[in-house]
């Protein structure tokens, strides 16, 4: 019997390491794909509830290929067709039905990404990109321009203070 307490307490303690490494969520933000209504380099004309372009489609089925084994449980858009059509190659992949969140309700979307308990994507704005970020804890400000859909960030959250990681993607 003696033998086994070394045992046992090794595994209680690879158990209580692991732990905290399962409490880990990874948040992943984007601001939707290209709007039909908008060309490169010039500011959108802002139709009320536009298309994603062709490029933006393309874009959002890049961001189903680079997302497709990142383990997401939970795909949260806005009510505009733009964010729901960026997601859509994901959650198709995916087996997911995506949750649709009003675009000025961040403290409740952020309520549902920690309840999700697993990785979550979060397809927002340009404006309300940067506040969920925030939101999720990141004290790094972050910025998306008018014309920037290639930003992606990756929140890590759980085990102390949340890391953030700005990546792009095409």
């Amino acid at each position: 019997m003696q033998r086994l307490i070394p045992h046992v307490i090794a595994a209680l303690a690879v158990l209580a390491l692991a732990a905290p490494a399962a409490a880990q969520q990874t948040v992943f933000v984007v601001r939707h794909a290209e709007r039909a209504d908008s060309t490169p380099g010039a500011k959108p004309t802002m139709a009320a509830d536009p298309d994603l372009s062709e490029a933006g489609r393309a874009r959002a089925a890049s961001l189903a290929t680079a997302l497709k084994d990142a383990g997401i449980v939970a795909i949260f858009t806005t009510e505009f067709k733009r964010t729901q059509q960026t997601a859509e190659p994901l959650a198709k992949a995916l087996g997911l039905t995506v949750k649709v969140v009003k675009g000025d309700a961040e403290a409740s979307l952020v309520e549902q990404v920690a309840a999700a308990k697993g990785n979550v994507l979060v397809v927002g704005h340009s404006n309300t990109v940067p506040s969920v970020v925030k939101r999720l804890g990141v004290t790094t400000a972050v910025a998306v321009g008018d014309n920037e859909f290639d930003n992606l960030f990756i929140v890590t959250r759980g085990g102390g203070a949340p890391s953030l990681l700005h990546l792009h993607y095409r």
